[in-house]
């Protein structure tokens, strides 16, 4: 392509830098624009004259006193498109891959470099650079990029090697990114330089931040929590941007709640409220710490606020043209702090916790909510629990019945139950064949065994309430012979004893089955039927010997029927475990079942057994 000098004495390589001055102020004048369409608009305009401004500058050879804008109109290109991508494509690594390749062909030493990767190119570019100190300040623009864009995909070993040969290091001895980060300094622009949407100073301060944050986060992940507050505290001292700031609080509010300072947390908690529209994340860490301080009030006014604040629609602010913190960050973590979930998640936390704290009416009024606000979105599926996070659907129907017969609504309860059977029903066929296969180690535990037996349990324990033992006695039953049907006999063979998850349905199985043998046995007693609750309360003790209760309910049950001996020899061994170190279970068991057994239990265990001791003294004495 040949060019001409125009009347007003201008080059080809001024027209260019005109058009890249112009599309600059462009982009910027876009950035400003409070019109979502014109600015969008302008932005593509400027976007599509700048690679069609990087096209022609590189369709010529490769020279030296052109390099300098080519590489400004690369970064440019480059921020803009990635801005208004809202992240980084292979496309970018190419546009960089092939700034590398052109400065090198200035030097004649491209030749078999085209097989390298990115990483060995930029080792060559910045040992020639020493040659080309004209192009000094465009090259740490593009490094800056570089360095972006190995920071979003944690590219974290090449980042660290880009650092340390920007800083003239070659030793690789420091592995601290941070310390890299703060020691790279990139030459000042030139006045008369091109326009860039972002300088070299500007990329290193984005990345500082956000390099510092996800370091920060990790580390409170994994319990680091000294390292953890250093980096946040750098975070927080920087250039970070108002969105960033309300996650940096939440996230140092969650590391001093950790550490035992709860007053401090609380400040960083307020803050973070104040900052910014975000309010989920610190409403749920505020719940956690309310509940660590035993403030059961304030932990669940801060989960209905939490409720709220997601049912409002997040309003995203418009992106700027730049390589921005948020664009760095890696998606939220699970198990992260900030990840507050969905409305429906937190609608659940907020029902789990008003049932766990006594406040039945609540936690039936917010189930209720919830079963209503999943039904209503789409006919939900019926997933294993660990298919996704919290309790699946069968779980949240026990739950929400749990709730309704813990308020006294027995007949709302008989009705959910139903709900869930009638959900439930075509996969009962199934069950027999589903256990075979648990049993030969072709597949795990299915959970549909315990769900229908669960509702079973429930529907029983509803009838209870509304006085009418036999119904009542005809549900447990029915639960205690689903569950006897389904249980594979050799445990040591099959997928579900190898498995943590089968582990956990195996617990539960186990304490299905002693909850409803002994609440069978006290509609025994309670009808005068000793015996018959005598031969319950036998074989809960050996179905699931970890469950005390069978034995405090076996041990009145004996008294009752004057069988001394065998009493005393319970008493015994009673006392010998009340007294020694009590056994944590080893499985977490179903938010529904936990809250079963609480109430079959006996209400004042130490006092049974004082009143059984002083029968025998009593006794001997005579």
């Amino acid at each position: 392509m040949f060019c001409q000098t125009t009347p007003l004495g201008s080059s080809c390589l001024d027209l260019w830098r005109e058009k890249n001055d112009r599309l600059v102020r462009q982009a910027k004048v876009a950035q400003n624009s409070g019109l979502t369409l014109r600015r969008q608009q302008l932005a593509q305009d400027a976007l599509e004259g700048l690679r069609g401004l990087l096209h022609s500058l590189q369709g010529l050879p490769a020279a030296v006193p052109v390099l300098p804008l080519e590489l400004t109109v690369t970064c440019n290109f480059i921020i803009l498109r990635a801005s208004l991508a809202q992240g980084f494509t292979e496309d970018q690594a190419q546009d960089i891959q092939q700034g590398l390749e052109r400065v090198l062909e200035t030097q004649e030493q491209l030749g078999p470099r085209l097989e390298q990767g990115l990483k060995e190119l930029w080792d060559c570019v910045l040992r020639v650079s020493s040659l080309l100190p004209e192009l000094l300040s465009a090259l740490h623009r593009l490094a800056g990029l570089q360095a972006a864009l190995w920071l979003s995909a944690d590219r974290l070993g090449d980042l660290a090697l880009l650092l340390e040969t920007l800083n003239g290091s070659q030793s690789g001895a420091s592995e601290d990114l941070l310390l890299l980060l703060k020691t790279w300094s990139p030459p000042a622009e030139e006045l008369d330089a091109p326009l860039t949407l972002q300088d070299a100073q500007g990329l290193k301060d984005v990345l500082l931040t956000a390099f510092a944050y996800r370091q920060g986060l990790q580390e409170l992940i994994t319990g680091n929590l000294d390292r953890a507050l250093s980096s946040l505290h750098e975070v927080a001292s920087g250039l970070c941007p108002r969105p960033v700031l309300v996650q940096v609080y939440t996230a140092l509010g969650s590391c001093h709640r950790k550490m035992g300072n709860p007053q401090r947390a609380l400040l960083y908690l307020v803050a973070a409220l104040k900052e910014g529209s975000a309010w989920g994340p610190p409403l749920l860490e505020a719940s956690r710490l309310y509940q660590q301080l035993g403030d059961t009030t304030a932990e669940l006014e801060s989960l209905e606020l939490l409720v709220e604040a997601l049912n409002v629609p997040c309003r995203s602010k418009a992106p700027q043209f730049l390589i921005e913190v948020e664009l760095l960050l890696p998606p939220p973590d699970p198990a992260s702090p900030l990840h507050c979930g969905t409305r429906s998640q937190a609608k659940h936390v907020l029902a789990s916790r008003c049932l766990q704290t006594g406040r039945a009416e609540d936690a039936a009024e917010h189930y209720l909510d919830l079963l209503a606000l999943l039904l209503d979105s789409s006919e939900p599926r019926f997933f294993l629990p660990r298919s996704r996070p919290g309790p699946c659907m069968p779980e949240l129907f026990l739950e929400a019945a749990v709730a309704l017969i813990q308020a006294g609504r027995a007949q709302d309860a008989l009705t959910l139950c139903e709900e869930l059977l009638s959900r439930t029903s075509s996969l009962l066929p199934k069950i027999s064949r589903l256990w075979e296969d648990a049993r030969k180690g072709t597949k795990e535990l299915p959970y549909c065994p315990l769900w229908v037996s669960a509702t079973h349990l429930l529907q029983g324990q509803a009838w209870v309430q509304l006085g009418a033992p036999k119904m009542a006695v005809s549900e447990f039953s029915r639960c205690l012979e689903l569950l006897f049907r389904a249980i594979p006999e050799d445990k040591g063979q099959g997928a579900a004893s190898n498995c943590e998850q089968g582990c956990k349905s195996d617990a539960a199985l186990q304490q299905l089955r002693a909850a409803a043998l002994i609440s069978r046995g006290l509609e025994w007693v309670a009808s005068g039927q000793d015996t018959k609750a005598l031969q319950d309360f036998l074989l809960a003790v050996q179905i699931c010997p970890g469950n005390r209760d069978t034995y405090f309910h076996l041990l009145q049950t004996l008294r009752r029927l004057d069988r001394r001996d065998e009493a005393t020899a319970l008493w015994r061994r009673l006392e010998a475990q009340t007294k020694g170190p009590q056994e944590g279970a080893i499985w977490s068991l179903p938010l529904y079942l936990e809250s079963y057994l609480s109430w079959i239990g006996p209400s004042d265990r130490e006092a049974l057994l004082e009143e059984f001791q002083t029968s025998l003294l009593e006794s001997c004495d005579l």
